[in-house]
């Protein structure tokens, strides 16, 4: 039998929302991996403390993730950053699905290498 109050179920589902939002550059939306997590926490941060930290995480993740796929690809030009290139996708996959597998667990995540922008 599941005890589990539905509101903290709720909060779990936002959560992981925030983080497999930060994969929807992979269907093709520019700079999903920033702007998805972004939408999410705006408009549900007041709401749900799990999704304000969990949120804030995902976004920070993205534009971490933006900063290391600039520095590859301009270190990429002198063929040092194409490994970066190439596993940044992968890394980011992964990274993002074991997020978003911790946040619908109520465990809270952080990403590793992530730059804390948003406090």
């Amino acid at each position: 039998m599941n005890t589990q109050d539905p509101q903290e179920k709720i909060a779990r589902n936002w959560a992981m929302a925030c983080h497999l939002a930060g994969l929807s550059a992979y269907i093709g939306v520019p700079f999903g991996h920033i702007f998805g997590p972004l939408l999410i926490w705006l408009i549900k941060k007041d709401e749900i403390p799990f999704v304000n930290d969990q949120g804030r995480e995902a976004v920070n993740f993205g534009i971490t993730l933006t900063i290391f796929y600039i520095a590859a690809f301009l270190t990429a030009l002198f063929l040092i950053g194409i490994p970066a290139l190439l596993a940044l996708p992968v890394v980011h996959l992964i990274i993002g699905i074991v997020a978003a597998m911790r946040a619908s667990e109520g465990e809270v995540y952080r990403y590793p290498f992530n730059i804390r922008f948003i406090n």
